[in-house]
């Protein structure tokens, strides 16, 4: 079996859904995007979101990924940084319960926390407290972390420490295993473009989706900016939302539509579980067209729900749905 070793920021989510965007003018959160906030910023939003119902979930872009793995079950792994607290406490508990390994580095810091507002149209906007994740650094990565994994994923959000990225590439790289990165946030690309372009002819696979595909490229049209992506990075997935997805490995290109879904009750997650339908296809030496459409299954799942945890009930669906053969179309 195929394995994957995440890293990533180690969060915990206080998801609540609002009546109108309002608040999030209010907070100075731009719709859709991801905000790294202060100390003093997250406990103002935190006494906000005090004032509404809110529920807690483990929660980082790639403890997302890795956390979906684990329910198919692939037994991930997930390198982080948590503080030694409550919120760190569930975090680890929360790997353990489903097959996940959690090679968790502790800090003094509290552990991280995302608090996400999801918008009616089921948008969301995060304000990002990183805590004891921001502390995680390069001289804490090294190679006998990879020894049982065949793949590295790493989330786009970790860009805020540029030496830790290049760490886990150049560690993943001296061990022959192949990098796979998830560009995370359209506004996080536009304003590392240079990094970026420092970092992409490392990566084996990546992921982006629209908004963050133009923002490197410049491309509005997602096909030209696939290809242009193309010729950077072997394989490269670029998501359209309700669209679906175009892939390009090679000289191999695909284009999956999004699976139907009966409501679209928040996008949090929708491009982490996207990422492991495709991580779980390839893995089963799927070809590329199908390694997106597993994609597209997961990521149909997550939206018609709040939050990333789903019940078992519904994981039994995904694991019926994504083993049987591709519906022809």
């Amino acid at each position: 079996m195929k394995r994957v070793l995440g890293f990533g920021n180690a969060l915990v989510d206080a998801l609540a859904r609002v009546e109108d965007d309002t608040i999030l003018e209010a907070l100075q959160l731009p719709k859709g995007s991801m905000q790294l906030i202060d100390a003093e910023r997250y406990r103002y939003i935190s006494d906000q979101l005090a004032k509404m119902e809110t529920t807690r979930a483990t929660g980082g872009s790639a403890c997302n990924t890795i956390l979906a793995l684990g329910h198919l079950g692939m037994q991930p792994g997930v390198v982080g940084k948590v503080g030694d607290d409550d919120n760190g406490r569930f975090f680890e508990a929360t790997c353990r319960r489903h097959s996940i390994r959690p090679m968790l580095l502790r800090s003094e810091k509290a552990t991280g926390v995302a608090s996400t507002f999801i918008s009616p149209d089921g948008q969301r906007t995060f304000g990002t407290y990183l805590g004891a994740a921001e502390e995680m650094c390069a001289e804490e990565i090294h190679e006998a972390l990879l020894d049982a994994y065949d793949y590295v994923y790493i989330e786009g959000y970790l860009v805020q420490n540029h030496d830790l990225l290049r760490r886990i590439v150049a560690v993943a790289k001296a061990k022959g295993t192949p990098i796979c990165l998830d560009l995370a946030s359209y506004n996080i690309v536009a304003g590392e473009i240079a990094f970026f372009t420092e970092l992409l002819p490392n990566v084996d696979i990546l992921f982006a989706n629209q908004q963050e595909a133009e923002a490197f490229t410049g491309e509005v049209d997602p096909e030209t900016a696939l290809l242009k992506l193309g010729e950077i990075c072997r394989t490269v997935v670029v998501k359209t939302g309700g669209s679906g997805a175009r892939a390009k490995r090679g000289a191999e290109v695909v284009n999956v539509a999004a699976r139907p879904v009966k409501q679209v009750l928040d996008t949090t997650g929708a491009g982490d579980f996207f990422a492991a339908g495709f991580l779980y296809g390839l893995s089963k030496g799927c070809d590329l067209a199908e390694c997106v459409y597993k994609g597209t299954v997961l990521a149909a799942y997550v939206i018609e729900v709040a939050g990333t945890h789903l019940p078992e009930k519904t994981w039994d669906a995904i694991r019926t749905e994504i083993n049987a053969a591709r519906p022809v179309v």
